[in-house]
């Protein structure tokens, strides 16, 4: 069983940034690829960023390409994504997921609790 747990969301005003961390536990973090997904208010559920074990590989969806950064640190269990340039339709519940696939969707086996966003324009 893998464990994840976000943190980092809060309410900022447009153009603003913000980091979002989530902690693993429970299994090996490197064999995970992992993502980062969100719904906003009244819509499905949508992918945003995903990162390869090693962190070489980044995949973004075209909406917050060239504004988000993914990362992840293996020594620390931990994947981030950093949120520059914040629109109000960035407003969310962040989710970090993990699968040992590779997914640029939302059919990962593993997903945290979520974490809000609010961007006030």
């Amino acid at each position: 069983q893998v464990q994840l747990v976000e943190s980092g969301g809060g309410s900022v005003q447009a153009g603003g940034s913000l980091r979002l961390s989530c902690a693993v536990s429970g299994r090996t973090f490197s064999n995970y690829y992992m993502g980062w997904l969100r719904r906003a208010p009244g819509k499905e559920r949508e992918f945003v960023a995903a990162i390869g074990w090693s962190g070489g590989s980044r995949y973004y969806a075209d909406s917050v390409k060239g504004r988000f950064t993914i990362s992840r640190d293996n020594a620390k269990n931990t994947v981030y994504l950093q949120m520059n340039s914040l629109k109000s339709e960035d407003t969310a519940v962040y989710y970090c997921a993990a699968d040992t696939r590779l997914w640029l969707g939302t059919n990962y086996a593993y997903w945290g609790q979520g974490t809000q966003v609010t961007v006030s324009s």
